[in-house]
């Protein structure tokens, strides 16, 4: 009896600590997704009390040639390609030397991390500052002429600017995974593959790199929700121009839905979106999860 009522305790202490959590995630992502899901069957603008029922008319015009959201999520699918590659190759170069002991280490680590604890806003802020009087002032110091270049004005190099800033900005929260991945190596096998002949660069390719499996999944899928994802920076940046060649997925559906009042379309949008997301960050999962079995 007493065994019953004690465990009879411990599931009810818990429920009820979990309860308060489970209810806060249902309020919070389940409902609002539940209620997307039927604003993206009506044509509402936020403010009627009734939305009008349209069935699946909101999806029809996306893939019946919808320019704009198919061209944001087409500049979103850019944007991640390019800082997925540039932000782990750029942390892992980094964490190599960051491993290593000389003088203030430490310093240079607090430093690229800096960045990533900064609000995603403010370092947009910051940045069209930079490119807009604080290139301007290097070039009358210097007289590098691609400093004076317009590079949130045109297309492809406000494209670049932003990704630039993406990965500037989060670049210190890879370097430290991929420091603690490298950290974790074991001593015992590095000083086995120099024993057996290994060059440095071949102990870091053919031991080091192969032991970095599961630092390379944490960062490469993280690094791909985070470009999938991206707002902040570009609403700061360019706020989606020049002409519109900067809006990702995720400004186009704020937009549709919180600038236009097209919050049916905007709803739609945002289903779409979603299914794009699960079905690419799964298949990277299991591609990287394979690998690392592989490995």
């Amino acid at each position: 009896m007493t065994m019953t009522r004690r465990k009879r305790k411990e599931y009810l202490e818990n429920v009820l600590y979990t309860l308060p959590a489970v209810v806060l995630v249902v309020m919070m992502m389940y409902v609002p997704f539940i209620m997307s899901g039927y604003y993206s069957l009506t044509e509402w603008n936020g403010i009627s009390k009734e939305p009008r029922f349209l069935g699946f008319a909101n999806f029809i015009s996306l893939f019946s040639g919808d320019r704009a959201y198919m061209g944001a999520v087409t500049f979103t699918l850019k944007y991640t390609l390019f800082f997925v590659l540039l932000s782990n190759v750029l942390a892992l170069a980094l964490a190599v030397m960051l491993t290593k002991k000389f003088r203030f280490v430490n310093v240079f680590r607090g430093l690229f991390f800096i960045p990533y604890i900064m609000s995603m806003t403010i370092v947009g802020f910051i940045w069209k500052f930079i490119f807009t009087q604080g290139f301007a002032k290097l070039t009358e110091l210097t007289g590098w002429g691609f400093l004076d270049w317009s590079w949130l004005g045109e297309p492809r190099l406000a494209f670049w600017a932003v990704a630039f800033v993406g990965v500037w900005q989060s670049l210190g929260f890879y370097i430290v995974l991929y420091i603690a991945g490298l950290q974790a190596v074991p001593e015992d096998v590095l000083e086995a593959a120099v024993v057996d002949g290994c060059s440095g660069r071949q102990k870091f390719f053919r031991v080091t790199l192969p032991l970095l499996g599961p630092s390379f999944t944490t960062c490469i899928f993280m690094s791909l929700t985070n470009g999938l994802k991206v707002f902040d920076i570009i609403l700061a940046l360019t706020k989606g121009g020049p002409g519109g060649s900067t809006y990702s997925a995720t400004l186009q559906i704020y937009k549709v839905a919180f600038t236009d009042n097209h919050y049916g379309l905007g709803s739609a949008e945002a289903i779409v979106y979603f299914l794009v997301v699960l079905v690419i960050t799964q298949l990277v999962l299991r591609l990287m999860n394979r690998k690392e079995v592989a490995l």
